[in-house]
């Protein structure tokens, strides 16, 4: 069965009281590189990371990129692995596939690399090579550099490869945001990409998609992301580890204690991102002390830098606000560290609701620019939205709009940075513009 809750509290994961008899693991043709990806590196406009495995150590890997318009791939280079190591934490985890039950027959290599001396707003492809000739697909992405730019923000929908259309609805929806924008750079992404997180073949099937080929994607640990079907370690211990995300990602390793490689910050243009883990925290442990001091921290430096950033945005997977009946949630324990490090823009999943608000400083409405828009990804899979309660609706002075199309909603939303004004709108899986708001720089400097 499907976790499906969708609280703040941790969810009781079902334990299962007898294996079944252990079936075969299905056949599938092996690829030399697989789960190939493309992050920031932390100042986008000249560094990127790639993450990807291999099964075998017999054949070093590197990656190997270039202009896309190199067509000869005449000026390629050549970046090397920093991380390399034996991954088996997804390895016998029972899992299902579209055929039934098996058994998660994972064990790779697992590679994580930085790609640095790149040209600003510049178009980039790049290949995994073995020195004995092997390649991969050709990857994607656009570095950062131009003073205006757009992403796309999109989470939950819980990629599980016995329900194929959850997975395809999140890439059409990304398919329609290309048809609305063109020229869209990159993916952001609020968390809960997988059904279960401990589930490789799971995050296989994401990473064969091609619009997790064609972008950079920078995306937050959710709870579905870490949760896996069996019960060990991971269920028993929900906070720590982060192992699954490591397993499948290399961001920037800026980040702090065990989670370093988890939390991270990159630099986007004029924009400073703050990547948190919210799987990891509560107000009650020494974690969401962490997090807060690591977060205080690293805005300071960048607000100090001699080229500050226009713009400081938080991403997390936990809602700020319940979008049923906007009842506090992430909010309250994080409004006061905004209003002190002046965060313009707060970003968050998880909830399957859409929610935006007011600009929001020390508890109360601000004007454009004066305080946090705290905002939530609605879901993308046309399997697991959720209603908005009918009646009153809590921190209505604050909450500015919600929007949901109930089990089957589908929608991201389009960031896009024209100068100093950063613009946000909410689309359906029409291509309609459900929502829109501006934020305007200034608020660093009041």
């Amino acid at each position: 069965m499907i976790l499906d809750s969708c609280s703040l509290e941790k969810p009781v994961v079902p334990v299962v009281p007898s294996e079944p008899e252990r079936p075969e693991q299905p056949v599938e043709p092996s690829l030399e590189f697989y789960s190939i990806s493309c992050g920031p590196g932390e100042d986008a406009s000249t560094s990127m990371t790639v993450s990807w495995a291999a099964d075998s150590t017999d054949i070093r890997s590197f990656v190997q990129y270039t202009r896309s318009d190199d067509t000869g791939w005449k000026m390629a280079s050549v970046a090397r692995p920093e991380q390399e190591y034996f991954c088996t934490v997804f390895d016998g985890i029972w899992s299902k596939s579209p055929d039934g039950d098996f058994y998660e027959n994972a064990r790779f290599i697992k590679y994580g690399a930085t790609l640095g001396g790149l040209d600003p707003d510049t178009d980039y492809k790049y290949v995994i090579r073995g020195e004995d000739g092997s390649v991969s697909r050709e990857g994607h992405f656009r570095t950062a550099g131009s003073s205006d730019w757009s992403c796309c923000v999109i989470s939950d929908f819980h990629s599980y490869t016995p329900l194929p259309n959850r997975l395809k609805s999140a890439m059409g929806m990304i398919d329609r945001m290309e048809e609305f924008d063109p020229s869209l750079d990159w993916v952001l992404c609020p968390g809960d990409v997988v059904a279960w997180g401990g589930s490789y073949s799971l995050w296989r099937s994401f990473f064969e998609a091609r619009n997790t080929a064609d972008y950079m994607w920078a995306r937050v640990n959710g709870n579905h992301d870490n949760w896996t079907r069996e019960a060990n370690e991971v269920t028993h211990d929900y906070d720590i580890p982060n192992h699954f995300f490591k397993g499948t990602s290399y961001y920037p390793q800026n980040g702090y204690g065990d989670e370093m490689g988890v939390c991270y910050h990159f630099r986007y243009g004029n924009t400073f991102f703050v990547m948190l883990n919210s799987e990891d925290m509560s107000t009650s442990n020494s974690e969401y002390s962490n997090a807060v001091a690591w977060t205080r921290k690293v805005v300071g430096e960048a607000r100090a830098d001699a080229n500050p950033p226009e713009f400081v945005v938080v991403l997390m997977h936990v809602e700020w606000f319940d979008g049923a009946d906007g009842s506090s949630a992430k909010y309250n324990s994080w409004r006061k560290v905004f209003d002190d490090l002046k965060v313009n823009l707060a970003i968050a999943g998880d909830n399957h609701i859409y929610l935006r608000t007011h600009p929001v400083f020390k508890d109360k409405v601000a004007s454009d620019g004066s305080g946090t828009v705290y905002i939530q990804s609605p879901s993308s899979d046309n399997d697991r939205g959720r209603d908005i309660k009918s009646g009153s609706m809590k921190n209505s002075d604050k909450i500015a709009f919600r929007w949901s199309e109930g089990s089957h909603s589908v929608g991201s939303i389009h960031m896009e940075m024209n100068g100093s004004t950063m613009s946000l709108r909410l689309l359906d899986r029409k291509g309609n513009v459900v929502d829109s708001t501006r934020i305007s720089a200034g608020y660093s400097s009041n």
